[in-house]
């Protein structure tokens, strides 16, 4: 995501009127004004979400940014939200995002599941439909049949956005039932984890799904292995997971289901995710 400079009142706002804006180069299109970020939101209700659970969530061995509530209170204003600077950029430490995965998801047990995560995806989509309605292809008995239901189904007239979905079909047949309950995870570590040095990793915001947590390790885990350059072997190394398998074949199916959906995506993402497909069948 690219933003344009935050407004004026926006940074009046936040407090942040004397202080020269600097572009981050990441936080999602982020400003940062010396020690506080301003980045443009998606979704409102998620990022309010997000800053109140980050405000008071402590988990070993992660950095997590503060939100830094406006003058009012308020955690958004005008699609913008404020944070703690963190140290740090994205590295292809694949283990060590999974193993913060992990212990997000100790810290995380305990929450409850916001109410827009059972709301459905509605046309007309915004990027946040298009994630929701992967996640459920995902899961439900018959991959998008609910949308192709309500008639809100977007077109993958790709040739890769076709073989996608014939993936998804043929990998829908291959799920068992999973016993490991469900809770608030979130569902986009990779490429997320800020590393510095010997710092803590980092984490600026979290995006929140309602699925087993070795189901977000899976998710890691299927995006290294697209897109990451990550060996192969990683796969082998997290299979003490619960049911992992069935994790990351769930895993697999949503985010070729995101290629399918998203107007964004490009041919060239798509050999990494039939390859990681092909070794995830494998393992079944």
């Amino acid at each position: 995501m690219t933003s344009v400079e935050p407004p004026e009142h926006v940074r009046a706002t936040f407090g942040l009127r004397e202080v020269s804006p600097v572009t981050t180069g990441d936080w999602e299109g982020g400003w940062r004004f010396g020690d506080v970020v301003l980045s443009p939101v998606a979704d409102h209700a998620r990022a309010a979400w997000s800053a109140k659970v980050r405000e008071t969530l402590k988990v070993d061995g992660l950095r997590l940014a503060r939100p830094v509530r406006a003058t009012d209170g308020r955690y958004v204003v005008s699609g913008w939200r404020a944070d703690t600077y963190l140290e740090g950029i994205p590295e292809p430490r694949h283990d060590e995002v999974v193993s913060v995965s992990l212990r997000l998801h100790q810290a995380t047990t305990h929450l409850e599941r916001p109410r827009f995560l059972v709301q459905p995806p509605v046309a007309p989509w915004v990027d946040v439909d298009v994630f929701v309605a992967a996640d459920r292809a995902a899961w439900e008995a018959v991959p998008l049949r609910s949308l192709r239901a309500g008639g809100t189904l977007p077109s993958a007239d790709s040739p890769d956005g076709q073989r996608s979905m014939e993936l998804i079909g043929q990998l829908a047949t291959l799920r068992k039932p999973v016993k490991t309950p469900a809770q608030l995870v979130h569902g986009d570590l990779f490429g997320t984890v800020l590393f510095a040095g010997t710092f803590t990793p980092g984490l600026t915001d979290i995006t929140p799904y309602w699925r087993p947590a070795p189901w977000a390790a899976g998710v890691i885990v299927v995006d290294a292995l697209a897109w990451g350059g990550a060996d192969d072997g990683l796969l082998e190394r997290w299979r003490d997971l619960p049911e992992w398998p069935q994790m990351l074949l769930r895993a697999v199916m949503f985010r070729l289901a995101v290629h399918a959906l998203h107007p964004r995506s490009t041919p060239e993402a798509f050999p990494g995710l039939a390859r990681t497909a092909d070794m995830v069948r494998l393992m079944l």
